[in-house]
């Protein structure tokens, strides 16, 4: 990432929260399915590095790719509204 402001740095706490659930039913969903990260990132056509990223909460990892993972393991992500940002 480019030297100043993290993304994380504009994200409320709330929506960090949702990312990083995201990624830890991500994690466990490949873990149940008994395949390591290189395995998924194989599936997915990512690099194994995003498939961490993504495990871990980043929020600077494309949605298309958070997505594709939890539908590699039949999972998907519904919005809902937080309230206002803080």
């Amino acid at each position: 990432m480019a030297q100043g402001k993290r993304i994380s740095d504009d994200i409320s706490p709330l929506a960090l929260q949702s990312i990083q659930a995201l990624g830890a039913a991500a994690r466990q969903a490949r873990l149940q399915a008994g395949e390591g990260q290189a395995a998924a990132a194989a599936r997915l056509g990512v690099h194994v590095q995003t498939i961490g990223r993504i495990e871990a909460g980043e929020p600077g990892v494309a949605i298309g790719h958070v997505l594709g993972l939890l539908a590699l393991y039949g999972m998907t992500a519904t919005a809902a509204a937080a309230g206002p940002a803080t």
